[in-house]
């Protein structure tokens, strides 16, 4: 199950020594909920070598706005606390995997 991130402890999660990856996204968000399950599930699978997070922009609109999240769900990868990718929509779980084996 995927980390679930607020403003005060998102730059300590981005910093960490592990890549991450974080999932925007909203209740309200009909492909959210859909990605949701695979982005579960990928937290599972990278355990201990990525750190798979949520970020709910209705909490967060503050990190949202820093990244210029427009369009949910959108995916950003950050190694060594900056961000490196981004991937938005409701992507296929292999889309997703290739980006995180690419920043291991």
């Amino acid at each position: 199950m995927a980390k679930v991130v607020t403003n005060e402890n998102f730059s300590d999660i981005i910093a960490g020594a592990l890549p991450v990856v974080v999932d925007f996204w909203a209740t309200w968000c009909g492909p959210c909920r859909a990605l949701s399950p695979v982005v579960d599930e990928i937290a599972s699978e990278y355990e201990g070598k990525a750190e798979i997070v949520k970020c709910n922009v209705d909490d967060c609109d503050e990190i949202a706005a820093q990244y210029g999240i427009r369009s949910i769900p959108t995916l950003l990868f950050f190694k060594g606390g900056q961000m490196v990718d981004r991937l938005v929509g409701a992507a296929p779980k292999a889309t997703i995997t290739a980006k995180i084996d690419a920043l291991l």
